[in-house]
């Protein structure tokens, strides 16, 4: 049996970033705290925290002064910022560059719209941590939008703008653009109010069409990622439909045997959240369980 590691899977330029910067900091600190969860990956997570990084909510981030906290690549609302001025904490701001461009751009079209009676939507997953952050750019007035139904909330006869949580699909962007303009055109609103603005990075929506390739060359597929991760549920959806032998898990020990009976080529790939370290260590797994079923 062929066991592949797919060389273009795992950690996106931005959280490799933060990733590299909570290590620098802990080689110099017994204790680092990170505003939720520097990963959307368990076993990263756990790593990490071996190494001295502690997992904080924003109830405990309220009770803390005079320490380091480390701002995950997601980003944060204004209101972050602020507290940390009130409570004398220093951050070690691991903001993504391309979310920091998107906040600024959603800032300034909150500011635009609002002189023009319109709404700002986002496409995304609410409650997700770079969500929070975009919102927040807005007062926190922005509908944010992932089904259908959520469309409910806007009115179609005010302007419109759109934009998208950086990780989302490109397909499932592009479908709710099509229904908004469908909406608009039902309740007899200025097509040309809105704008759609496609903010998906790019180094994620590029992963797609290579993961389907990828997918297509093996007999199974296996997808490595945290389950907390939208990008990793939207990234497996792309495999699973190219390939209905593909099977997601969080770590090496999920594997089951019979997943494998007669395949003779098995590829391995993950989110953009996912240490290339766990997918090695599956393939590892995998080649014994192929000795299992020689």
């Amino acid at each position: 049996m062929n066991v592949t590691i797919d060389k273009n899977s795992g950690y996106c330029f931005g959280v490799e970033f933060a990733i590299q910067m909570a290590e620098d900091e802990l080689e110099h600190e017994e204790t680092l705290y990170c505003l939720g969860d520097i990963v959307h990956n368990r076993m990263e997570v756990e790593r990490l925290h071996g190494l001295g990084l502690r997992i904080i909510d924003r109830e405990q981030l309220a009770e803390l002064h005079d320490c380091k906290v480390l701002i995950r690549a997601h980003g944060e609302p204004p209101e972050t910022y602020e507290l940390a001025l009130r409570n004398n904490l220093e951050l070690i701001d691991a903001s993504c560059p391309v979310v920091l461009k998107l906040q600024n751009r959603v800032k300034h079209a909150y500011d635009t719209s609002t002189r023009q009676n319109g709404q700002i939507v986002i496409y995304g997953q609410p409650g997700h941590a770079e969500v929070t952050g975009l919102t927040g750019q807005t007062g926190n007035r922005a509908i944010i939008v992932m089904t259908d139904s959520d469309l409910d909330q806007i009115d179609f006869t005010r302007p419109v703008t759109l934009f998208s949580q950086t990780t989302k699909s490109t397909a499932g962007f592009y479908r709710m653009k099509q229904l908004i303009e469908e909406r608009i055109a039902a309740a007899k609103g200025e097509i040309a109010s809105f704008d759609a603005n496609d903010s998906i990075c790019r180094q994620v929506s590029n992963r797609e069409p290579a993961l389907r390739k990828f997918a297509e060359l093996h007999d199974v597929v296996i997808f490595v990622s945290g389950r907390k991760s939208s990008n990793g549920k939207a990234l497996f959806s792309v495999v699973n439909q190219t390939n209905a032998r593909s099977y997601f898990i969080e770590n090496e020990q999920e594997l089951q045997t019979e997943w494998f009976l007669g395949a003779q080529s098995v590829g391995i790939c993950g989110a953009t959240s996912t240490p290339m370290w766990l997918m090695q260590r599956v393939a590892d797994h995998i080649e014994q369980v192929a000795l299992e079923v020689a």
